[in-house]
């Protein structure tokens, strides 16, 4: 139930900076007008609601173990909740569509969507989802699609994690042994699935170029992953692909730039300084102007870290910091209804409290958490 609320005395976060504006909630939306209970937050900070562009922290959640691969639903339900109290209000939960099998595979992709699908309508969080599709799945390719249409899904990126090196030349893939027990494949036969995976790349290009068309014209928006060159930001272009996610290199972030497409980098990233695998630094992008969103790719708790940890660390100012999780993939997935503090915008809102720690969230006007001394606020 969306509540009538006039938020009082709080640091508001809007674009052009902080404010003391008072902020009305009703309906869902926020109003100028809203006639509702008048909630004093001073010395509290109050911020737009995060959007996540790609987290896959739900796995640990429908697969705690190994093998563990429970009904997904349990898993979703405690994903929202993990979701809430990081104060992410709108989350695309990044499943894969891959040749790799197991929590990775399109039968279990398939539970997933349909439990994201049933279970939705029950949260304050809106629940979203992204499908990552391996660009060299063929075979599976007008299956996803009919899952896009199935499930509303509008956003899909192209993943390649075959190490088509090794393959060209014979070797065995690093991780052969771990990755064929997942896919519940012997190691040779897991090979064999690669090798011929690989053997298909000249078919690939015209295959990408048909699928893109299609979903461009339905308006699915396109993204690339783990671009590392130039070239490969020309070849997505030419293709529709408007967002890079995680470039590995300042050259491809500097080209999506250049071309007008979305930057997101990896929130992890910030908060190691560094990217696990020896990429360019997503503070160094940020630096330089070249990113636009941070996403919790597997930690969902690091998103709003980040951005406190670029304007702890100076920088960045908190428009600036704040607007990496908010108003940046708002933009970017064309969401305009959200992402910023303004009348008629989406309830969507963060709560700090004075060592900036998530005290409270509202989504669509909703209470997706609480904590703390906030509540006596609310409800004093």
């Amino acid at each position: 139930m969306s509540l009538t609320l006039r938020f009082e005395n709080a640091e508001v976060l809007k674009p052009e900076g902080w404010t003391s504006d008072s902020v009305g909630v009703a309906d869902g939306v926020m109003n100028a007008d809203a006639d509702g209970r008048a909630v004093d937050l001073s010395g509290f900070r109050l911020l737009p609601g995060m959007i996540d562009l790609h987290g896959d922290g739900f796995e640990r959640h429908v697969a705690p173990r190994r093998g563990a691969m429970l009904d997904p639903r349990g898993g979703i339900a405690s994903v929202e909740a993990e979701l809430a109290s990081s104060g992410i209000t709108t989350a695309y939960l990044a499943q894969f569509w891959s040749w790799e099998g197991g929590m990775r595979g399109p039968e279990f992709a398939r539970k997933v969507f349909a439990a994201i699908s049933d279970l939705k309508a029950d949260f304050a969080t809106d629940l979203r989802i992204q499908l990552r599709l391996e660009t060299h799945l063929l075979s599976e390719f007008a299956a996803a699609e009919a899952e896009l249409d199935a499930h509303d899904i509008d956003y899909l990126v192209f993943n390649d994690h075959l190490q088509h090196d090794r393959l060209a030349d014979g070797r065995r893939p690093k991780q052969l042994n771990g990755q064929a027990l997942k896919s519940g494949r012997s190691p040779e036969r897991h090979l064999e699935y690669m090798q011929s995976l690989h053997a298909l790349g000249p078919d690939v290009p015209a295959a990408l170029d048909a699928l893109a068309e299609r979903l461009c014209a339905r308006g699915v928006r396109l993204g690339s992953h783990d671009d590392s060159t130039r070239a490969d930001r020309d070849q997505a272009k030419s293709r529709g692909v408007t967002i890079a996610e995680f470039p590995e290199t300042f050259e491809a972030a500097e080209a999506a730039k250049a071309m007008g497409d979305g930057v997101v980098m990896g929130a992890p990233n910030v908060m190691r300084g560094a990217s696990h695998k020896g990429n360019v630094s997503a503070i160094d992008l940020v630096g330089a102007g070249l990113c636009d969103a941070l996403a919790s790719d597997y930690h969902y708790q690091s998103l709003g870290n980040a951005a406190l940890k670029l304007i702890n660390d100076g920088v960045c100012d908190w428009a600036t910091g704040w607007a990496l999780v908010s108003s940046g993939p708002a933009r970017i997935m064309g969401l305009d209804d959200r992402g910023t503090i303004a009348n008629g915008k989406r309830a969507d809102l963060v709560v700090l409290d004075q060592n900036n720690r998530i005290s409270a969230v509202l989504a669509g006007g909703q209470v997706s958490y609480m904590r703390g001394a906030v509540a006596e606020r609310f409800f004093g």
